[in-house]
């Protein structure tokens, strides 16, 4: 309930799917999917960034009171942008993609890919609502590649060939139901499927030297 009350939040954690391969330092898996049964679900590809939350007057990564980085500066200045547009008491959360993680992305169509927004009462805008939004705010959402009813083998099998049409690899992908969601029900509403192998190095990435991913030059 304290989440309720609180100016800025912390993203909640995504937990992974049941049959997710691969689960790093405190992540936590499903049990079960059962959850999703007979529900439409969105399913979305899940990119290699940092978490990030914009706010009409304040911006963070995952943690509320992270500090500067040279990868934040690009998101800042979007923020500076942009901030006047976001109404009080909203959240836009989204991938901060300007520097590379585990993954090497050249042909993306911005830094910043947004995964849901939030209102005042800390609720999830609705998928429709979230794309209305980022129309309104000139903002680049995270791809799509199915909505439908919960299959795990048809949701998988689109996946797979999502995979083999992107230009750049693909790290594994998130369901949410599509309506607005609360804060409190995230749990039950969102999971991710992370591929087996996707993180190749052992350097945490932001004790490392910056290197920008590139933007799609056809973009």
């Amino acid at each position: 309930m304290l989440s309720q009350f609180l100016e800025y939040v912390k993203y909640p954690r995504t937990m992974h799917l049941s049959f997710s391969e691969n689960l790093q330092n405190d992540d936590k898996k499903h049990p079960d999917d059962s959850f999703f049964d007979g529900k439409e679900i969105v399913a979305s590809e899940k990119i290699d960034g940092e978490c990030s939350s914009l706010y009409s007057n304040y911006m963070h990564a995952r943690s509320v009171d992270s500090k500067y980085h040279e990868s934040r500066a690009w998101l800042r200045a979007l923020h500076g942008r942009i901030k006047h547009e976001i109404p009080q008491g909203y959240r836009v959360c989204g991938e901060n993609m300007y520097a590379e993680h585990s993954i090497r992305y050249t042909h993306l169509k911005s830094y910043f890919y947004v995964y849901s927004i939030w209102d005042e009462n800390n609720c999830m805008l609705s998928w429709d609502e979230t794309i209305e939004w980022c129309q309104l705010l000139g903002l680049e959402h995270v791809h799509v590649f199915y909505r439908g009813l919960w299959s795990k083998d048809a949701v998988h099998k689109i996946y797979e060939e999502y995979c083999t049409k992107s230009k750049d690899p693909v790290e594994g992908y998130v369901i949410r139901l599509p309506g607005r969601i609360f804060y409190k029900d995230f749990k039950m509403s969102c999971a991710k499927w992370v591929r087996a192998g996707h993180v190749q190095t052992e350097q945490n990435w932001m004790t490392k030297q910056v290197v920008p991913n590139e933007l799609d030059k056809d973009f």
